[in-house]
C-alpha cells in the first residue's frame, strides 16, 4: 500500500459550467491488449454513440498495454481517421497501469473506461458521467448485481462474482454492489488525489480505488447496467481472483494497521451539512460517546478477566495495579484509533503517556475504593471486592472521557479537515490564484459539443504500416507508466482519408 503523501485536499463538488470552448468533458479510456480483432467495432460503435446522445465534446483514448499483435496498428488508423480518437501505447501489462496512466495524463474534467467488448449496454453511459459532471457524486460505477439489472452471464460467472462481493462486505466493509463491472467513471480533481494512493497496476485496481474512495468518505454513485457475458474474453479467471484475493488481505492490512493514513483526504462536501459549524453541538460528540462505550464495556471484561487472574497468585492491589495497566494500555489504542479516528504512528507514544496518567487517576480511583472496603471489612468477598470495583471504574470511565476528549485527543485531531476552496485548476496555476485572491469561481468552462449529425464511417480498409508509439518507443523504458507520447496525427484536417 502506498503510503507517500497525497497531491493535495479535495476541492468542493460543484456543477461544470457548460460552454462552447475547452478540452473535452469527457474522457473515455479503452484499455487493451492482443484486441486487433473487437478493437476498431468498439470504437466505431462507441464513436457513433457518443456522437449521437453526449451533448459535451468527448475523447476515445485507446491504452494499448504492451499488446504483440496488430492491435497498435489498428488503434493508430482510428487516431488518423477519428478526430475524437486518441491512443497510447505502454510498454508492460495491466490494466490498472493503463487507466492511472491515462487518467493522471487527461485534461478532460471527467474519466471513465469500458472493457473493449461493450458487454455493457452504452444507454448506461450518460447515466454514468452525469452525477459527476452535476457535482453530486465523486465516481460512478455500472452495477451488475443491481434488481434493475439485466445481465446474461453463466453460472460459473455470476457465482463468482457475487461471491467476490461478499468477501469485500465481509472483509473490507465494503457498500458498493459490484466492484468488477467494466464500466466505470471518476471526476479529474478526485482522480488526481486518489490514484497515487493505489498500488495496484493490475485488475484489482478498481477495487482498490473504491475502496479507498469509500474510507475517505466519496460518494460512489451506483448505475444499473443491462449486461451480456463475452463468450470469447480472455480474462483468466482464476489468476485474476488470487490476485484478488491477495489484494483484498494486502489493503485490509494496510487499513487495520493504520500504514495507509486517509484522514489527509479531506471532505469534498462543500455543501454537507456536517461540515456546518453548530454552535452549543460538540462536533462528533454522539459517535464519540457511542464508540467510548462499546471500547469501555470490552476493556471493563478485560480487566476484570485480568484481575481474576493476577488476584489468583497475588494481593489484590497488586492484582488491580497489573489489570489496570494492562488494560489501560489497550483501552487508549483502541479508543485512539475507533472513537476518536486517529490513524496511523504520529503521536502513538505521546497518547500512550497521556493515557498513562489516564491511568494513573483511574488508579487512584480503584485503589482507594478498595483501601476503603478494606479498612470497612476485614476480609471482603470475592463477590464484593468485584461490585466495589465496578463502581469506582464507571466513575473513572467518566472521568477518562473527558479526559480523552479534551487533553489527549483534543477536537480536530483526529476528525475530517476543513473542506477547502473548489476549483478545477491546479492549485498553482495563476488563473486559481486570480480566481481565490478575487472570491471567483476557479473551474474551468466546460466545453459543449455542437449537436451534428454523425458522418458516415468509411470501411475501407487502411494499409498497416509498422507502428511507434512516439518517441517513447525508441527511449530505454524505467518507468512506462510516466513516460508516454500520444500516437495521433498533427493535422487531422488535411488528412485525406479522414472523412470528417
Amino acid at each position: 500500500m502506498r503510503t507517500d503523501s497525497s497531491p493535495g485536499d479535495l476541492p468542493a463538488r460543484e456543477h461544470l459550467p457548460a460552454t462552447d470552448a475547452g478540452t473535452p468533458v469527457l474522457d473515455v479510456v479503452i484499455p487493451v491488449y492482443n484486441e486487433e480483432k473487437d478493437l476498431q467495432p468498439c470504437v466505431l460503435r462507441l464513436h457513433e454513440h457518443l456522437e449521437r446522445t453526449f451533448p459535451y465534446a468527448f475523447r476515445i483514448t485507446v491504452a494499448d498495454n504492451a499488446s504483440t499483435d496488430t492491435t497498435p496498428q489498428v488503434a493508430a488508423r482510428l487516431a488518423a481517421r477519428i478526430p475524437e480518437v486518441t491512443s497510447f501505447r505502454l510498454e508492460q501489462k495491466g490494466r490498472g497501469r493503463a487507466l492511472r496512466t491515462v487518467w493522471s495524463a487527461s485534461d478532460a474534467p471527467v474519466l471513465a473506461y469500458m472493457d473493449v467488448d461493450l458487454s455493457t449496454d452504452l444507454n448506461a453511459l450518460l447515466p454514468l458521467v452525469a452525477p459527476l459532471i452535476s457535482g453530486h457524486s465523486d465516481l460512478a460505477i455500472g452495477s451488475r448485481l443491481s434488481r434493475s439489472s439485466r445481465v446474461v452471464r453463466g453460472a460459473r460467472r455470476e457465482f463468482i462474482s457475487r461471491t467476490y462481493n461478499l468477501i469485500l462486505r465481509g472483509s473490507l466493509q465494503a457498500r458498493f454492489s459490484d466492484a468488477q463491472c467494466g464500466f466505470k467513471a471518476i471526476r479529474r480533481d478526485v482522480a488526481q488525489v486518489l490514484l497515487p494512493l493505489i498500488e495496484d497496476t493490475g485488475w484489482f485496481f478498481d477495487t482498490e480505488m473504491l475502496v479507498l474512495a469509500e474510507r475517505a468518505g466519496l460518494r460512489i454513485h451506483e448505475v444499473p447496467v443491462d449486461w451480456v457475458d463475452d463468450p470469447d474474453s480472455t480474462v483468466h479467471i482464476v489468476r485474476t481472483a488470487t490476485d484478488d484475493l491477495k489484494g483484498v488481505w494486502r489493503v485490509g492490512r494496510a487499513l487495520a494497521t493504520g500504514s495507509l493514513s486517509l484522514d489527509r483526504l479531506a471532505r469534498p462536501f462543500g455543501d454537507d451539512p456536517r461540515d456546518r459549524e453548530l454552535t452549543d453541538v460538540p462536533k462528533g460528540l454522539a459517535r464519540q460517546l457511542v464508540g467510548f462505550c462499546v471500547v469501555g464495556g470490552l476493556s471493563t471484561l478485560f480487566y476484570l478477566l485480568l484481575y481474576s487472574g493476577f488476584r489468583s497468585f497475588s494481593g489484590s492491589q497488586v492484582a488491580n495495579a497489573l489489570a489496570l495497566l494492562v488494560s489501560a494500555v489497550a483501552n487508549t489504542a483502541a479508543n485512539r484509533r475507533l472513537t476518536f479516528g486517529v490513524r496511523g504512528r504520529s503521536g502513538a507514544v505521546r497518547h500512550q503517556a497521556q493515557g498513562l496518567v489516564v491511568f494513573g487517576i483511574g488508579l487512584a480511583l480503584t485503589s482507594g475504593s478498595l483501601a476503603a472496603l478494606n479498612a470497612a471489612t476485614s476480609e471482603p468477598a470475592h463477590s464484593t471486592e468485584l461490585a466495589v470495583l465496578v463502581a469506582a471504574n464507571l466513575a473513572a470511565t467518566v472521568l477518562r472521557f473527558l479526559l480523552f476528549r479534551a487533553w489527549v485527543f483534543p477536537d480536530g485531531q483526529g476528525g475530517p479537515p476543513s473542506p477547502v476552496v473548489a476549483s478545477h485548476r491546479p492549485p498553482s496555476s495563476p488563473a486559481y490564484a486570480s480566481a481565490a485572491r478575487h472570491g471567483q469561481d476557479a473551474y474551468a468552462p466546460l466545453p459543449q459539443r455542437p449537436p451534428t449529425p454523425p458522418a458516415p464511417y468509411d470501411t475501407a480498409r487502411y494499409d498497416t504500416a509498422p507502428f511507434r508509439a512516439g518517441e517513447a518507443a525508441d527511449r530505454a523504458w524505467g518507468d512506462s507508466t510516466m513516460q508516454l507520447q500520444a500516437v495521433r496525427p498533427h493535422d487531422h484536417d488535411h488528412d485525406p482519408r479522414n472523412p470528417r
